[in-house]
């Protein structure tokens, strides 16, 4: 599995964290689904999300989980992709389990990593965690390649679907209406609306029907 250009083929050391805001680092790898590029999905969003091993109890859960929330992430314009450092084979053969023992179909690529490339380029080794598995990391890039954040966990916490699906919705609201949004934010809840800049913005703001409990600090809904 070659990662951007062919010398990335080479035994590579463990590199530091990819950054937000900057285009997520391009990868080719084999996967459940055959040979494919993060690049080919550039005018969707994408989740991928890491895994420490196949056939194991944490991460069949959270597979299931993911089955779960597919459709709607889907009809959101995001691709999701699952990866560890098991084989395609190995891969198969739990998503075949997964099927046949708990009754779930897992309906998007998992990306076989035997040689850590991807996983060393996105930072998914954690020395302090274990050297050969990757922890729980899951990378939200958007429909430019950009990387526009990363969550990680340990080995042995599960993932939350619901901050999943929050931290799409609230990257994609922050990007069609210029706003931020607050903690806690929900599809719904009132946005938070960009710090004026100079006086004639502040004092523009009072013929603007927003809420505001300070000068800086505005909601406004969508």
């Amino acid at each position: 599995m070659c990662i951007d250009e062919p010398e990335s083929c080479s035994d590579e050391p463990a590199r530091s964290l990819p950054s937000l805001g900057e285009p997520a680092p391009d990868f080719s790898a084999q996967s459940t689904h055959g040979p494919l590029k993060l690049s080919d999905y550039l005018g969707r969003w994408v989740v991928m999300f890491s895994h420490p091993a196949d056939f194991t109890p944490v991460c069949t859960t959270e597979f299931m989980a993911f089955a779960g929330i597919a459709d709607e992430l889907a009809a959101m314009n995001v691709q999701l992709l699952g990866l560890s450092v098991d084989s395609v084979p190995a891969h198969l053969a739990w998503v075949r389990a997964i099927r046949e023992k708990m009754g779930v179909d897992v309906p998007f690529p998992i990306i076989a990593d035997l040689e850590m490339q991807v996983a060393k380029r996105y930072g998914m080794i954690q020395p302090g965690m274990s050297t050969t598995a990757c922890v729980r990391a899951v990378f939200f890039i958007d429909d430019k390649g950009v990387l526009r954040a990363m969550i990680y966990y340990p080995l042995s916490t599960g993932r939350s679907m619901p901050e999943i699906l929050r931290v799409v919705k609230a990257l994609q609201a922050t990007d069609a209406h210029g706003v931020s949004t607050p903690a806690n934010w929900q599809p719904g809840d009132k946005v938070v609306v960009p710090a004026p800049k100079t006086v004639e913005e502040m004092r523009k703001r009072d013929a603007e029907g927003l809420e505001c409990r300070d000068w800086y600090l505005c909601f406004k809904s969508l």
